[in-house]
């Protein structure tokens, strides 16, 4: 009995319930036609949104480019709004991972979280923060605050739902 599976969008569906967004690339894993995987393919099949995305973002940062180096004569002007594009850029870095935290509230499990991701963004988002506090600088001080907020929390439930009592933890598989 085949059962109806949503396909992801953007992905192409081949041989019935097969799908991914490689298109040709699709039978990779197939043991039939006796290949071997790609591991790179087989674990993260649907890698054309990504570079979709990727390529977006670049854009956009080139559009910035153009718009701060280009556009702006004034030099203190292009300064400012440089400061307040970069701590957008960053402020969202750091708020990014409060979809995985609410994950992480539901399942009460951690594995989705890093340990030493969180450690590190917590040490550099404080040297940051307490570099734009000595210089008074609040483009680079503000920015950077989310990020050791968002580190505590994240600190907090790695406290609360610890990884040996991980009930929904799996092993990475070789």
């Amino acid at each position: 009995m085949d059962r109806a599976v949503a396909m992801p969008p953007g992905c192409i569906r081949n041989r019935g319930r097969k799908w991914n967004r490689l298109g040709s690339q699709a039978h990779a894993d197939d043991p039939e036609r006796g290949q071997r995987p790609i591991p790179a393919l087989s674990h993260h099949g649907c890698q054309r949104v990504v570079l979709l995305q990727t390529v977006t973002l670049l854009g956009v940062l080139l559009m910035g480019y153009g718009y701060f180096w280009l556009l702006m004569p004034d030099d203190e002007a292009r300064l400012q709004q440089l400061g307040l594009f970069c701590s957008v850029f960053t402020i969202s870095m750091y708020l990014s991972p409060l979809a995985d935290l609410a994950k992480v509230i539901q399942t009460k499990s951690t594995h989705r979280l890093s340990f030493s991701l969180t450690i590190a963004t917590l040490l550099t988002s404080a040297s940051w923060s307490l570099y734009g506090f000595r210089l008074r600088d609040l483009y680079i001080m503000v920015p950077n605050l989310p990020g050791i907020l968002t580190s505590f929390i994240r600190l907090w439930l790695f406290w609360k739902y610890p990884p040996e009592q991980d009930k929904n933890y799996r092993l990475l598989q070789t």
